[in-house]
């Protein structure tokens, strides 16, 4: 896969009529594909296929590492630190800020294109029929299927935090379902253009798919993320505190202690492959239609995971692990397998799409249409990318650098070029204090309070609000 140069591609070509919008997203989705190289056993061959056919963003970053403000700010390209949406709670109605601009399943609606979704896309269901024109919902357990009985041993709260294989057909998954749903409307003819979002459950957890999928991850074989001894030494408690799952996730020490690192890696490793083989199923079926010459395609996650980097479990932070997704767009005018590195959002999809389809821009926006990049593979960008926890918790990433700044006011600097694991701490480098004022001033100073009862069972609300931590 090439990284851009400076060539002139034609992303403005003249399209016959009003083009096609493909949404896939996958949650909880982190650089663990095979493409992007974040873990060296991964196999995800479809995903693989679709980058080969468009642009992978290798720097991609969500607005929030939580499920609910990272889609409502992917639906609406407004920043959490806009709408007051930063946790599991409210909805987007609640949200004054967020009403003020139309989500993007509706817009395209107003703009004559058959609007249809299956799956999780906005964070509720209420939300996804409220939004989506044609919205199918046939399936069963929202994170399902999950076991009768649990699998493993973790005695947590939350009974969503359980892996291992089942002994059941891939059809019988919901995912499963979603892709086939998917597949049917794409073998329909359309007189208007759509808008079409397919949304994955997996690899979020419960980590368990079935039996065969596990099977192609031999337990003694699966390598484990690298960490090294002292990695949270150079950072402050109240980083450590902020990430904190109180009951509902296994922290890294029960992981490690009850031996069960490498079963929860091969778990998500096997959930990833599954969710994969779906979305292959979706792209086949675009590929038979006589659609494909005239769609756009972006596959995407709303957050990232931990599985041990950095000691910690799922999501809810602010380093690379939990703030990096993967970003792929491909379609008519967009050069093939190419690779970039600048620092591109989840909030930039919305207003790129408008302009790819010839439509006029939301000046609410505050995403940036990425167009500079498909059209000349521009090697300079003038943005960077901003991840929150909570009005008072920021991530300011750059081509080289990853910022963090704390509530408390203690913050990280890491060098994303030489230090991609993000070890070392160099917010005391004195010769960067240049590097450190830039990103800082990248930071909110207007911040919307928080809306809604923020997420119960997780220590990053209380932090966020109250701005106190725990010594480990």
């Amino acid at each position: 896969m090439a990284f851009f140069n400076n060539c002139d591609y034609s992303v403005n070509q003249v399209l016959i009529k009003k083009p096609n919008i493909l949404l896939i997203s996958v949650d909880d989705l982190n650089d663990w594909i095979s493409v992007m190289g974040g873990h060296p056993q991964m196999k995800t061959p479809n995903i693989d296929r679709l980058a080969s056919k468009g642009i992978l963003f290798t720097n991609a970053n969500c607005q929030s590492p939580v499920c609910n403000p990272s889609r409502a700010s992917m639906m609406t390209s407004l920043y959490p630190s806009s709408t007051g949406i930063y946790f599991l709670n409210p909805p987007l109605e609640r949200s004054d800020k967020s009403l003020e601009s139309t989500v993007m399943p509706q817009r395209f609606l107003e703009e004559g294109y058959d609007v249809f979704g299956a799956g999780k896309l906005f964070h509720n269901k209420k939300e996804n029929k409220k939004y989506i024109d044609e919205y199918w919902g046939g399936f069963g357990e929202w994170f399902g299927p999950i076991s009768e009985k649990k699998i493993s041993d973790f005695d947590g709260e939350a009974r969503l935090w359980d892996w291992g294989s089942l002994d059941i057909e891939d059809e019988e998954s919901e995912d499963s379902q979603i892709a086939n749903w998917a597949v049917n409307i794409l073998s329909e003819d359309n007189e208007k253009p759509f808008w079409l979002g397919v949304g994955f459950f997996k690899p979020h957890v419960p980590f368990v798919a079935p039996k065969n999928w596990f099977d192609r991850y031999p337990l003694d074989s699966i390598q484990l993320p690298e960490i090294i001894d002292g990695d949270l030494n150079d950072i402050s408690g109240y980083a450590k505190s902020l990430t904190r799952y109180g009951h509902v996730a296994p922290s890294h020490k029960w992981v490690v202690s009850n031996n069960q690192w490498r079963s929860l890696v091969r778990s998500y490793l096997a959930c990833v492959s599954f969710v994969d083989d779906q979305v292959g199923k979706v792209l086949d079926a675009l590929e038979r239609s006589d659609k494909a010459q005239n769609t756009y395609v972006v596959l995407y996650s709303d957050h990232g995971f931990h599985l041990g980097e950095k000691e910690k479990w799922a999501k809810r932070s602010l380093w690379k692990n939990s703030t990096k997704v993967p970003l792929i767009i491909s379609g008519p005018g967009i050069p093939k397998g190419e690779t970039c590195d600048l620092p591109v959002q989840l909030l930039d999809i919305y207003p790129t799409l408008l302009e790819l389809s010839g439509l006029a821009s939301d000046p609410i926006h505050q995403g940036n249409s990425l167009i500079p990049i498909l059209k000349k593979g521009a090697s300079e960008w003038p943005y960077m990318a901003r991840t929150s926890i909570g009005p008072g918790n920021y991530s300011i990433v750059s081509k080289n650098y990853r910022f963090i700044q704390y509530n408390d006011n203690t913050a990280e600097l890491y060098d994303r070029i030489n230090d991609p694991n993000e070890w070392y701490n160099l917010i005391n480098n004195p010769d960067l204090s240049d590097v450190i004022r830039e990103h800082r001033n990248k930071i909110p100073i207007q911040r919307h309070k928080i809306l809604g009862q923020g997420s119960l069972g997780h220590e990053s609300y209380s932090f966020s609000e109250k701005g106190v931590f725990m010594e480990n």
